[in-house]
This record gives structure tokens, sequence and C-alpha cells, in this order.
């Protein structure tokens, strides 16, 4: 039997002990003596979230492919184990072996979202791992990190060794080949970040120098190493049918936040709203074939026993194959007890027929995003959906049984006015309106129940909004208060509710997006006074981030309330992620402008995609 790096003592004296010792279905084990690189896979929060994450499990499943790779993973400790692992020494572990990340090659961090950077201080720390890479030795493991949050590495470029830019399907066997052969011939680490910087898609930040202008912006980013290339570009699958696909995924002990089976039906997504970051960074947009969906649907159903099965991408509606692998998965699986779900649906009768055939229209809520109150906003936001849309397909959806609808707003876009931020409540209001003129009384399941959600704009990197002023915490309160008080004059108040985001939060999160290499002294600051799982609302506590900013002699509003300059050299400008800069800024002034671009369907915006030689750029040519 495998020791567990936990005593019994400890497993029970800590909520869900399952969380820590492995052995899951399907997790591979292998005889590290017949290995030649460990890689320990780590989602920087809870097991429950990190298990839901598709991007790890399909590079466990790739790497475990390899003979000469055994891939493990790990996640952050809950805040009681991590007490009881300090006060007992007991390093961090990888789940399937139990050894101690510290004696792996490679641990590679997922970025998923900017409040989890403190925890990834917590996994280094825990592992024994020096913070800062150049304090580490050839002892310690090379520290990697991908995922959108690698599109701007900066605020924690000082703890990371690499940084992966783009889909890890690409050239990450160079990588770990490349470390094999420095290994084999006594190379130094230093030997090996040099290999690493050369591979496209690669960025070593300690090759580079920063240097800064009068007013605190970056003058220019400069490399210092013979190895490592001006610019990094973005690495992407273009055939989705060749990729690695798990076909034996990973099933959890406990029920994860997706407790479901995963298919990724395509990648990217050609609707192009200007505060969307992956949007911009998956360009263009990749479909996988019906066919190989269909061969996934029954390996992975018959190695794991899910009872749900998910479609997974950005906007399923506009997979053109939707209604084919949606009658296959009812046809194949419906009689088995097996559901399908459809996030991230558009609002049309294509879609509510779809989802009509998939759900229990009695017991489920309808998910709309407008994203803006009023149509002008909309159009700012090239969110591509007129009232006329939100109203019909409301329409629809309530003729279609559905009585509980939830529309997902933003406050503090761009050019957002007191008519825009009223304009929720308003929209609320005709889609309540909606229902009591559309369904007779006899017909109806009770009151109507449509809630608003808000959450705060925050300008992402490679996005036409990147140069975006944000707003201050009192601005967000304030637009929220104003939400609150139009819901109440609406003459169907009690069949509307309303909720809005954290506004210390989402500033927070606004200096992290778009900050610089100034920031890491700070995230080092508040995890050393106690920050960790900032994104859980439980556990963050603002005031430490406040006064690391000021012990730290960093000003957060310069990463948030100054608008940029288009000319401004920015943190992520070293990056090329086939989306160029001028296809940014032309948006950006297009939003200024209230003019919006068609989808890249209707027509090709030019925004440099094209390049990648494939996917929706070339769908109508032979």
């Amino acid at each position: 039997m495998r020791k567990l790096a936990l005593s019994d003592e400890i497993l029970l004296s800590v909520q869900q002990p399952a969380r820590y010792i492995g052995g899951e279905v399907n997790s591979v084990v292998k005889d590290p003596s017949r290995v030649d690189i460990r890689f320990c896979m780590c989602f920087p929060d809870v097991y429950e979230i990190g298990m839901s994450h598709l991007g790890i499990q399909i590079l466990y499943d790739m790497f475990n492919r390899r003979e000469d790779v055994w891939c493990e993973r790990v996640y952050s400790p809950w805040p009681d184990l991590d007490r009881l692992m300090r006060e007992n020494r007991i390093p961090l572990f990888a789940l399937e072996s139990q050894d101690p990340i510290r004696a792996f090659d490679f641990l590679g961090i997922t970025l998923q979202y900017e409040m989890c950077y403190t925890n990834i201080l917590q996994i280094l720390e825990l592992s024994g791992i020096p913070l800062h890479a150049d304090e580490r030795t050839d002892e310690d493991p090379i520290v990697i990190g991908g995922g959108p949050c690698a599109y701007n590495p900066e605020p924690i470029a000082p703890f990371f060794d690499l940084f992966y830019i783009g889909e890890g399907e690409v050239v990450y066997f160079e990588l770990l080949d490349r470390y094999k052969k420095v290994r084999k011939r006594g190379g130094s680490r230093r030997e090996f970040l040099e290999a690493a910087a050369g591979i496209p898609g690669i960025y070593a930040p300690s090759f580079y120098e920063i240097s800064y202008q009068a007013d605190g912006t970056i003058a220019a980013m400069t490399p210092v190493n013979p190895h490592a290339p001006a610019r990094v570009a973005r690495q992407l699958v273009m055939d989705m049918d060749s990729a690695c696909y798990p076909e034996k995924p990973v099933v959890p002990f406990l029920r994860a936040t997706q407790d479901r089976m995963v298919l990724e039906i395509m990648r990217g997504c050609i609707r192009g709203c200007r505060f969307c970051q992956a949007g911009m960074i998956y360009r263009p947009v990749r479909e996988r074939s019906a066919e190989e969906l269909k061969r996934l649907a029954r390996a992975m159903l018959a190695s794991t026993g899910h009872e749900e099965i998910s479609l997974s991408s950005l906007s399923s509606s506009d997979y053109r194959e939707l209604a084919d692998i949606v009658n296959f998965l009812i046809r194949e699986f419906g009689k088995t007890g097996v559901n399908v779900s459809l996030p991230s649906l558009r609002i049309d009768a294509f879609s509510l027929d779809v989802m009509s055939k998939v759900q229990d229209v009695k017991k489920s809520s309808l998910t709309f995003a407008p994203e803006a109150g009023s149509q002008r906003l909309r159009d700012v936001i090239n969110k591509g959906l007129t009232e006329e849309d939100i109203l019909r397909g409301s329409a629809q959806a309530f003729e279609g049984g559905w009585n509980r609808v939830k529309l997902y707003f933003m406050l503090g876009l761009p050019t957002e006015t007191e008519e825009d931020i009223e304009g929720i409540a308003e929209l609320s209001e005709k889609v309540a309106e909606v229902y009591y003129d559309t369904v007779p009384k006899e017909q109806r399941h009770g009151r109507v129940q449509v809630t608003a959600s808000a959450s705060f704009f925050v300008p992402k990197p490679f996005t036409p909004f990147q140069w975006a002023r944000m707003c201050t915490k009192e601005e967000f309160l304030s637009r929220a208060g104003m939400v609150s008080r139009k819901m109440k004059e609406m003459l169907n108040r009690k069949s509307l509710r309303y909720n809005w985001h954290e506004a210390d939060l989402t500033v927070l999160e606004g200096v992290l997006a778009r900050g610089d290499r100034r920031v890491a002294p700070v995230i080092e600051a508040a995890y050393r006074a106690g920050a960790r799982f900032d994104s859980w609302s439980e556990h963050f506590r603002n005031e430490l981030w406040m006064d690391a900013f000021a012990s730290c002699g960093v000003d957060p509003d310069f990463y948030t309330v100054r608008e940029r300059s288009l000319d401004e050299c920015l943190p992520w400008d070293f990056i090329e992620t086939g989306v160029t800069n001028e296809f940014l800024k032309r948006e950006w002034k297009r939003a200024l402008l209230e003019i919006v671009t068609p989808n890249c369907r209707a027509e090709c915006s030019g925004c440099g995609a094209r390049a990648f030689g494939g996917g929706v750029c070339y769908e109508n040519q032979n």
C-alpha cells in the first residue's frame, strides 16, 4: 500500500481529507525509477476547484502518455491543513506518489485567475522552494507558469523561472526534451533556462531588464541574454481533432465544482466582445469535429461513469455542428440517465430549442448575458445583442416553460452613463413584463423570477479596453447603489432580484491584471501578512493588501484609474498573440464612436489571426 504523507491523526482533523490522499479513478501511478522527468502540475486553489480545470486534465494525460515522464498533481492546502503542515514541518506533496514537491524536476502552475497569486507563494513556501527564482539552485524544481494570466506575467515574474505563452499541447514536449538533453550532459539550471528561452512561446523573465520613464510608465523591456528573443510568440493548436484529449480523465473523490465530463467542442470565439480577453487571446475559432466528439464521449463515459456531459466552449451556439452532437448525445446516452449541459449559449430560437431537449425546463433557470443595460453601451462593448434579441429570446423561453432568468451585467464599462446604469433595472423589468404578457395566467408556474447580477469591469491585457480607465471602489459602489434604487422603483419589483460583486476585490484584480514587476513585492508582502485564498470572500482581507501597497510604496491607482495613451509601452507588449496592436487600437476607437464590428463569420475584421493559417479565417475557402 502507498504510504500517505499525512498521518491518520492529521487527516481526521481537517476538512475533506479526501483532498489530499490521491488514488482517484484514472489517476496515474508510475515507478519513479523508470522515468526521466517528474513533473508536478499545480492549480493554486482548493482541490474541488482545481479538479474542475480542463487544461490540467489535458496536460496530465498528455504528459503521462510519455513513458519517460510522470506527471502528478498538487492543489493548495485549505487553511486548516496549511496551519498543521507548518506546525509539524510537513513539506507539500504530490497526490499520486505523496512525495515532496521539491523532489520534482518541474512545478507547473496554472495561472487562471489573478486572485490566486498569493496561493502560488503558499505552494512554493510549503514546498521548501525559494520564492524568488534568482535564489533557486540546481536542487530546486523549474517553476513554470501558463494559462490566461500568463499573458501578463510581469506582476509575478520574479517568482517564476519560465512562462509558457499559449496552448500547452504545442511545445511542451520540446521543452522536456531539452531538459533531458541539458541534464544528461550535466548542464546547470541557467544552461537549461537558456535552452528553453530559444523555444517559441517560452518566456524566461530573468533574461529581461525593465527600464522606466520619469512618470513611472515603462520605457523599454530589453533582453539581456543572447538566447532570449525580443518578442515571445503565442503557441496554439490548429488541428483540434489531432490534439491530445483525455479519454480517461481523473475522477475526483469529492464533488468538484464542475462535477461532470467535459467535451471541448471548440476554442476561440467569433463574437469580438471588446471587454473579453478570452475572445481575443484564443483567436481564431477552431472546431473539433462532431465525429471526434462522439468517439471521445463514448470513451470518456465508459472510463468515468459520469452522469452529465458538458459541451465546453466560449460560445457554444456558434459551433457549427451543435445540433448533430446534441442529438447524438441524447440518442446515445439519454436512456442511461446521462444529462447534457450547454453553457455559453446565445439567446435565439435555435439555442432555446436545443436547451429544451436537454433540460427539465420546470426545474432550471436560463442565463442571458446582456452585459450592459442600454443598447448604446452594448454597441460600445460590441456585444452584438439588441434589446429586441433579449426580449424575443425571453418570450420564447417563457413559452417553452422557463420562469426563472438570470441576467449578467457589468458596471464601470467605458463611456458608461447614468442612463446606462439605470438601464440594468429597466431591462430586468422589461424581461419580467414579457413573462406576464406572454404566458397566460392559468399556465404560469408562479411568479417569474429575474435575477440581475452585476460584476465590476476590469480592463484586461490584449483587449481593445486594455487602455481604459477603471473605476474606484467608491465609484463602483455608487453605481451598484443606483441600480439597486432603480430596481425598487419597478412595477414588478417583487419579481426582481439584484446582487453585485465585491468592489475591493475588483480593484485589486485590476492592479494585478495590468501591473508590472513593481507589483511583485506587494504580492509577497500581502502573503507574508497572511493573505491566502483571496478569491474566496470569507478569506479575502483587503486591509492586508492596502498595508502591503503602502509599505512597498506602490500606488494602486497608477494601475487602475489612470487611462493609458495608445502609444504607452505596456508590460505585456513583448508578447505576440497574433491579434495585432493596430486591430486593438482600431477597436478601441470604434468603441468610443459606438460602432459595432461584425462577428468573424459575418465579415473578417482583419485582426491578424489569419496568419495562423486555419480556423474560422479559412472556413469558406476551398
